[in-house]
């Protein structure tokens, strides 16, 4: 298609989140309570201090290797990474032997962390081969729903890719015929088997293509945690958030954040296809309980007021509640080889 006014949704995406001028995640400051949404790191310092315990774990059980690379992939406001360093401080023996990154494509994002983040010693990096070839640990927390994706919808025997079309600076969706087959080759297997809809980010499979690819020549794993679903046909998920509230993801362009939920059957079945053994699947209230965040919150709130007693349960309960952000978020964990390490996946 080369129709003027005719570009597909991913390309439509693309150009709203990410235009060097005009894109919402180059231009403005999305975060937190008075911002359009608010993530983990920024609901409780106790998300980032259990990552970081993981992270921890995780290393002593691959021998605790005297190099140890630490990516964090798209950093947002820098919280979580900043957490993660000032908790790693607590144990010298770990944090000695680190390497801090932030892989981060908005050059205004990566303004607002550097100044978060001027006191601690990490580097801002662009490309895979500007990480030391030592055993990596990536992590991704609301990583991958930033990524453009492409709809798909099968109609009787044929299907139709989703295109955005502008009338009189109006957008509206508008379905064209599409050869699958050449995705197919794309991704290299069939992902819409037994499928009707699908949503698909060849930008996101390339990206995860390059993890894998440098896991399996370094070691090491990635950690996914993002909101989704598993074991369920593909749905329509594209929605778009401005100031907590859902919006039309058509209307202004640029203004508000675009995301979908991620299909953690489909991101196992790529992260496996690609050469990495993927060890299980879990809601992001049960890896916070396994690995004893209610414990931790026990800890920090003795001998304080009833209200910051009060506060630190009610956020610690907005992380871990199935009808808040415990059961929508799904924790997955990838690795070079068939790992023994399952802490915070145990049932």
């Amino acid at each position: 298609m080369k129709q003027k006014n005719l570009i597909t949704l991913d390309k439509f995406i693309e150009q709203a989140l990410y235009d060097k001028s005009k894109g919402y995640y180059m231009k403005r400051f999305p975060f937190g309570e008075k911002g359009d949404f608010i993530t983990s790191p920024s609901v409780s310092n106790l998300f980032s201090e259990i990552i970081t315990i993981w992270i921890i774990l995780y290393w002593e059980s691959i021998g605790k290797p005297k190099n140890f690379n630490v990516v964090e992939l798209g950093s947002g406001d820098g919280e979580l990474m900043l957490n993660m360093i000032i908790t790693s401080k607590n144990f010298p023996s770990f944090f000695s032997n680190l390497n801090f990154y932030i892989m981060e494509k908005s050059e205004y994002l990566k303004k607002i962390q550097k100044k978060k983040l001027k006191s601690h010693k990490l580097k801002w990096i662009k490309k895979f081969d500007e990480i030391k070839s030592h055993q990596t640990l990536f992590i991704g927390n609301e990583f991958l729903d930033a990524f453009p994706i492409k709809q798909l919808i099968k109609i009787k025997e044929d299907w139709y890719e989703k295109y955005v079309e502008k009338i009189s600076n109006i957008y509206c969706l508008k379905n064209i015929k599409v050869d699958i087959g050449k995705y197919k080759k794309i991704v290299g297997f069939n992902f819409y088997k037994e499928e009707k809809f699908v949503e698909i980010s060849f930008d996101q499979i390339n990206f995860l293509r390059k993890v894998t690819n440098f896991i399996k020549k370094n070691g090491g794993g990635v950690l996914l945690i993002d909101y989704g679903y598993i074991n369920k046909k593909m749905f329509n998920t594209l929605q778009s958030v401005s100031k907590h509230k859902m919006k039309n993801f058509l209307l202004n362009k640029g203004d508000q954040d675009i995301t979908h939920l991620i299909n953690f059957s489909l991101l196992k079945k790529i992260l496996q296809f690609y050469g990495l053994s993927v060890n299980k699947v879990t809601t992001q209230g049960k890896f916070l309980k396994n690995m004893g965040i209610f414990k931790r919150a026990e800890i920090i709130s003795k001998n304080k007021t009833f209200l910051i007693k009060s506060d630190i349960f009610f956020r610690v309960k907005r992380l871990t509640d199935e009808r808040q952000m415990g059961d929508l978020f799904k924790v997955l964990f990838a690795s070079k080889k068939q790992d023994t390490f399952t802490k915070g996946f145990d049932v």
